[in-house]
């Protein structure tokens, strides 16, 4: 009869420590809340949340906005109803991003922002690149190769995105005021709507009509380089119309080389990604967290792209070699 307890007791402790045991070893659960994965950057920097919730042992639900705020806050309250652990938020703009961290606050999720800016202060951590200072240094690249090309004054035609972030903002602050320090000002900033080819080429065409004096078009993002390109050539300025771009796609390998785009000044989306999650997993394990992490932009032209070509595969463009 003795023997008898001891099996049952021993028994219902180890059916009771297996139990525990599957909670213990249960992922826990993050969200990414991204304003669009049209977007090539947006899509790296998934890929660098997804490297590090494999590596640390978290599953990973994609809520994509596609620029939509109805749809963002929609998958916010899923986020919310599905009790995830955690929320990466790459928000559609600084203000639902401010709505986002109000909701989260009070359903106490812990939120970690990686690239678009809020005034907020309601997150665990702030991953972020120094839009600015990459944008004033690509500004005075360009107003240095410009002198070098022979032109003493001139005008920059700017295809803007949206500025209701913090992030597109400080893009054009920092590069307005690389030109109030040159010879060269600013034709015309056009925020673009719908970040596509047409809208694109459209927007610059009328540029190079409206402004002869026109010796450069900077993108504000490279998705629509393409159509950049296409209008410059069309109306034969290759020669008098230089092309800058804020981040990079996997064609200027190729492309700043042979001086169809100048330069590009690149953040490093992979790693931006990589760093939110590893900021949430120390926070989720009661560990230190730092509340800003600001990664420098880099300026990459046909003088350094080659031996860049490693870090921009990597960090920038997400490639991890096997």
């Amino acid at each position: 009869m003795y023997i008898k307890k001891l099996f049952i007791i021993f028994l219902f402790t180890f059916i009771s420590s297996i139990e525990a045991y599957g909670v213990n070893v249960q992922n826990k659960k993050i969200a990414y809340l991204v304003a669009n994965l049209e977007i090539p950057f947006w899509q790296i920097m998934k890929k660098g949340i997804k490297t590090n919730c494999n590596k640390l042992g978290y599953d990973l639900e994609v809520l994509d906005a596609q620029d939509n705020q109805k749809k963002e806050l929609e998958n916010t309250v899923k986020a919310i109803k599905d009790k995830v652990d955690g929320i990466v938020l790459s928000s559609i703009n600084s203000y639902t991003a401010g709505t986002i961290l109000k909701l989260t606050k009070k359903a106490n999720i812990p939120v970690v922002i990686s690239d678009t800016g809020t005034r907020s202060k309601d997150y665990i951590s702030y991953i972020s690149s120094n839009n600015k200072l990459g944008a004033y240094d690509l500004g005075k690249y360009l107003t240095k190769e410009l002198t070098k090309k022979g032109f003493e004054k001139g005008e920059i035609g700017i295809i803007a995105l949206p500025q209701k972030k913090i992030i597109t903002q400080e893009r054009t602050a920092g590069f307005l005021k690389a030109l109030d320090e040159s010879p060269f000002k600013s034709a015309d900033l056009k925020q673009v709507k719908t970040r596509t080819e047409e809208e694109t080429y459209n927007l610059i065409k009328n540029m190079i009509i409206q402004y002869p004096d026109l010796h450069t078009i900077w993108l504000q993002s490279s998705k629509t380089y393409k159509s950049a390109i296409k209008a410059i050539n069309d109306f034969k300025k290759q020669n008098e119309i230089l092309l800058i771009t804020f981040d990079l796609e996997p064609d200027f390998l190729e492309l700043i080389p042979k001086n169809i785009i100048l330069a590009s000044a690149v953040q490093q989306p992979f790693i931006m990604g990589e760093l939110a999650l590893e900021q949430m997993d120390n926070y989720l394990k009661g560990k230190k967290v730092q509340k800003v992490i600001e990664l420098p932009v880099n300026i990459i032209t046909a003088d350094n792209i080659k031996e860049k070509t490693a870090f921009i595969n990597h960090n920038v463009l997400g490639i991890q070699s096997n």
